[in-house]
C-alpha cells in the first residue's frame, strides 16, 4: 500500500497524505488534483478502490497495429499530443507478432474505466476478421473513433484518407510519365482501403481483370514477392498501399535486375517519416495524419462531453509528393 501511494503521488505530482484523501473519498481536494491521482492510478496498472470504480477516467486508448512502420508513431505523436492539451492521458497501445492483441487490449482499457478509445489499423479495416470486442464497446457507450476505412455494419466515426483521390493522383501521374502497363501492390483481400483502392483503380484504368494486382502483408517481404510477378508480367509502374510495400516493391525490381526509375516506377502511400532519405527518394501519396489525428480527437471528445455523435465517415484529401523513385516509361 506504501508503495502504491508512493508511486500514485510522484505520478500525479502531490503529496502521498492528498493520495490517501482522494482513494478514501474524503474532502478537501480540488477536482482538479482528484481527477490527476485517479489517472495516475489508471496509468499505472493499479485498481480503483470500489466504490470509485463507476466513474471513468480521464484516460483515453490510442490501440495501433505496430510501432514499426513510421506512419503509426507519427499518428501517435499527433493524438497524444491533442489528448493531452485537452486535458486526457493518453494509454498507447501497439500490438506485436505473438503479443497481446487487440482485443485483449480492448478489456485492459474497459478494466480501467477508459473515457474513449481511438483505433488505427485495426482488424475493423479487414472484413473477415472478428469484430466481438468493438461491439463490446458498442453495449458499454463508450466513445470510440476510428482512424482510416473500416467495416460498415461497426458504425463508429470515421477519419479517413481519401482513396479514391489517392488513386487518381498516382495513375495520373504514372500515365503522365507514359506508362501503360500499372500494377498495384495493395494489402490482404478482405482489406477495406485497399479494397477502397482497388475500385478506385478500376475506374481510372477501366481495367476489365485482376491481372495487374497481387496482394501482400504490409511487410517488405511481402511486397517484394508480390511485385517480382508484376515485374516479370511487364509492368513499369507500381502503385502500392504503403510506403512500406513500395519499398519492398523497390527491392524487388532491383533483384531482377531492373533500375528504378529508369525501367520500373514505384508510388507508395502515406509519406511516413525517411522516405526523403530512402534510395531513391520516394514518390508518395501522403496522408495528412497532422489534420485527421487533431479531427480523430475531436470526433472523440465530443462524443465524451456528451455533444452528440457524428456517424458519418470525414474524408480527408491526399496530396501526391513526387520524388525520385518515379520517372517517364521506358523508350519514353
Amino acid at each position: 500500500m506504501t508503495k502504491r501511494l508512493t508511486e500514485v503521488a510522484k505520478k500525479a505530482g502531490v503529496s502521498e497524505a492528498t493520495v490517501s484523501r482522494v482513494l478514501n473519498g474524503r474532502e478537501g481536494v480540488s477536482e482538479a488534483t482528484r481527477t490527476a491521482v485517479l489517472t495516475a492510478l489508471d496509468v499505472l496498472g493499479y485498481e480503483r478502490p470500489t466504490k470509485l470504480r463507476g466513474e471513468r477516467a480521464r484516460l483515453v486508448g490510442l490501440v495501433l497495429p505496430e510501432l514499426q512502420n513510421p506512419i503509426f508513431p507519427a499518428l501517435a505523436e499527433v493524438v497524444t499530443g491533442s489528448l493531452a492539451q485537452r486535458g486526457f492521458t493518453p494509454a498507447l497501445c501497439a500490438r506485436t507478432i505473438g503479443g497481446v492483441s487487440e482485443m485483449d487490449y480492448v478489456e485492459m482499457l474497459l478494466d480501467h474505466q477508459v473515457s474513449g478509445v481511438i483505433f488505427a489499423g485495426g482488424s475493423y479495416a479487414l472484413a473477415d476478421a472478428r469484430h466481438d470486442h468493438y461491439r463490446r464497446l458498442t453495449d458499454r457507450g463508450l466513445p470510440v473513433v476510428l482512424v482510416n476505412a473500416g467495416v460498415d455494419e461497426l458504425g463508429f466515426p470515421r477519419v479517413s484518407t481519401d482513396d479514391a483521390v489517392a488513386v487518381e493522383q498516382a495513375y495520373g501521374h504514372l500515365r503522365s510519365l507514359g506508362h501503360e502497363r500499372i500494377g498495384m501492390v495493395l494489402g490482404p483481400e478482405g482489406h477495406v482501403p485497399s479494397r477502397r483502392k482497388l475500385n478506385a483503380m478500376i475506374q481510372a484504368a477501366g481495367w476489365a481483370d485482376d491481372e495487374f494486382v497481387e496482394r501482400s502483408s504490409f511487410s517488405m517481404e511481402g511486397a517484394r514477392v508480390a511485385a517480382t510477378k508484376l515485374v516479370e508480367r511487364g509492368v513499369t509502374g507500381i502503385i502500392c498501399a504503403s510506403d512500406v510495400l513500395a519499398l519492398g516493391a523497390i527491392r524487388a525490381a532491383r533483384r531482377l535486375g531492373r533500375a528504378v526509375p529508369a525501367d520500373v516506377s514505384v508510388v507508395g502511400f502515406d509519406d511516413s517519416a525517411f522516405m526523403t532519405c530512402t534510395d531513391p527518394p520516394l514518390t508518395t501519396v501522403r496522408q495528412p495524419i497532422e489534420t485527421m489525428g487533431q479531427a480523430a480527437v475531436d470526433l472523440l471528445v465530443t462524443q465524451i462531453e456528451g455533444a452528440g455523435v457524428l456517424h458519418d465517415e470525414l474524408l480527408f484529401e491526399p496530396e501526391l509528393v513526387v520524388r525520385g523513385s518515379t520517372g517517364p516509361a521506358p523508350g519514353r
